[in-house]
């Protein structure tokens, strides 16, 4: 969620942004839909028997396009080239962090993100504290890996400003790195943590 040209925010500033605005946004929306903003999620979902094939799809189509769409308003919003310097803040592999490391990273972070997901808000009823775990992990994971890859964990959050910036560099990092990750999360939650409860 970090991108070239962060601006003066430095990393700490993006990262708690980032996190706390999740945070609300969970806690806000949680109740309603799950409050599902990331496909990777929502694919860790489905995996482990918390939605339906049907809501899935529907859930990532909204994600892609109201990135798409979050994106457009980006780039009407900004100057063309404050946005253009920034490539609409599109995460970004930093110079000298091979495509095999990005997308490790990128695994190991949405992987993270998906196991307190399932336990802070999936698994559990978690109240209003899943949405400051999640949005707190969110901080962590941009505070670890912002300056390697933009931590971004959600192919979505890539997906939108790439298109409306028309930027493309190593994409394809973080659709097979989040959804990776995320997969092996649901997995490990769902076969083990939640069958121990019910053993």
């Amino acid at each position: 969620m970090v991108a070239r040209g962060g601006g003066g925010l430095g990393l700490v500033g993006i990262a708690l942004a980032n996190g706390l605005a999740l945070a609300a946004l969970i806690t806000a929306f949680g109740g309603f839909s799950g409050a599902h903003f990331n496909p990777a999620v929502t694919v860790a979902a489905l995996i482990g028997r918390q939605i339906t094939a049907v809501h899935a799809g529907l859930y990532i189509l909204t994600q892609l396009l109201a990135a798409v769409l979050a994106g457009f308003a980006l780039r009407a919003v900004f100057p063309t080239a404050i946005w253009q310097a920034a490539n609409l803040g599109t995460p970004a592999v930093t110079a000298g962090v091979s495509i095999a490391a990005a997308v490790l990273l990128e695994a190991i972070l949405a992987f993270i993100l998906v196991i307190v997901i399932f336990g802070a808000a999936m698994d559990a009823p978690a109240g209003k504290a899943g949405g400051l775990a999640i949005g707190l992990t969110v901080a962590a994971a941009i505070l670890m890996g912002g300056e390697l890859t933009g931590a971004a964990m959600n192919p979505a959050r890539t997906f939108g400003p790439a298109v409306a910036a028309n930027f493309w560099e190593n994409h394809l990092v973080y659709w097979v790195g989040p959804l990776c990750g995320a997969i092996l999360a649901s997995l490990i939650y769902s076969r083990f943590f939640m069958a121990a409860k019910t053993d």
